[in-house]
């Protein structure tokens, strides 16, 4: 699979869309909500898309509930995962078995319209970053690790992998890299003992299987964003933390990857950081301009990695109803 991962405009593919998944450096296809229109529709876009690429590639979408859930019509209502403490009455152990619901809901609902992954858990700390807020769990890091840890296991219980986010922790930023770039200005001690806590304490136990970083910079250890920086993903992520999984990158076409330059230096910049797949989203030109011009190459320590990420789930959305887990999840959520 190649390393770039982009999307499409509308509920189906144009010709442009076909011809350029067959490109070799395209391996992976991120759906939004203007895709969606129903399971049936999106079942049928997954199928094209995979036919138009003629080689494996990742479709994934950002599922993960609450305000951040691109498939709404036919599909559970997610609730938010800040949430879920308040629901379970703050009760940890009730709130854990609402995130294995939910994580069990969330895959097997996108994996039976053809989706592989949905980018999730959100193991940010529920500090002061609006973009993050109630998309954390939690805003203790003990209680993060445990909530996450609930909803990846309902994920692997259903065959969905899961991608850790954002890397080593957005929740205790102000703004928003969607449209800036923040830059976290506490010292090491704090950044390391509470927002990167769960990510140690989740890929330590291997549960993580892919991460995304923050586009955040931290000059307590580097001056560059995380998604470009060697030493957070090369020492850290890799050395550090023994992690082996995929690395994505977050948006490229997010403000705060402005940093680096134009796409082209983006992407370059990412995949010599480390990222085994590079994510341009919401900008046709700017993929096509980085598949035209950018110096990057598929790279073969990354396809083992990738290539498990695929879903082999034969679950199809009309057999839903028929599936236990589907049907415990609703009832555990409350949704009739």
């Amino acid at each position: 699979m190649g390393p770039i991962m982009l999307d499409v405009e509308g509920t189906s593919l144009t010709d442009e869309d076909k011809e350029i998944l067959t490109h070799p450096l395209v391996g992976g296809l991120i759906l939004f909500s203007r895709n969606y229109e129903s399971p049936a529709q999106v079942s049928e876009l997954t199928r094209d898309i995979r036919h138009a690429a003629q080689h494996d590639i990742l479709i994934a979408v950002d599922q993960e509930g609450g305000r951040v859930q691109r498939f709404r019509d036919g599909f559970s209502t997610i609730p938010a995962m800040g949430k879920l403490w308040q629901q379970a009455g703050h009760s940890l152990e009730q709130a854990s078995t609402l995130a294995n619901a939910c994580g069990q809901l969330v895959a097997l609902e996108v994996m039976s319209v053809g989706v592989d992954i949905s980018f999730a858990p959100v193991l940010d700390i529920n500090d002061v970053s609006d973009v993050i807020g109630d998309r954390a769990f939690h805003s203790q890091p003990d209680a993060v690790y445990q909530l996450a840890d609930a909803f990846i296991n309902g994920m692997h219980s259903v065959g969905m992998k899961c991608t850790a986010k954002h890397f080593p922790g957005h929740g205790s930023v102000k703004e928003d890299s969607h449209f800036a770039l923040p830059i976290d200005n506490r010292d090491r001690a704090e950044i390391l003992g509470i927002d990167m806590e769960p990510f140690r304490q989740l890929i330590n136990a291997k549960k993580v299987d892919a991460v995304m970083p923050a586009h955040v910079i931290y000059p307590a250890f580097d001056d560059k964003s995380v998604g470009f920086s060697s030493f957070w993903l090369q020492q850290v992520l890799r050395a550090q933390l023994n992690f082996d999984g995929v690395i994505f990158s977050d948006d490229l076409s997010m403000a705060g990857a402005g940093s680096i330059g134009g796409f082209v230096e983006r992407t370059e910049a990412a995949q010599a950081a480390g990222c085994d797949m590079l994510l341009v989203c919401n900008d046709r030109a700017a993929a096509v301009e980085v598949i035209d011009k950018a110096n990057i190459q598929v790279q073969q320590a990354s396809q083992p990695r990738l290539a498990r990420m695929l879903s082999k789930s034969p679950v199809k959305y009309e057999q839903l109803t028929q599936i236990k887990e589907w049907q415990q999840g609703r009832t555990a959520l409350g949704i009739s």
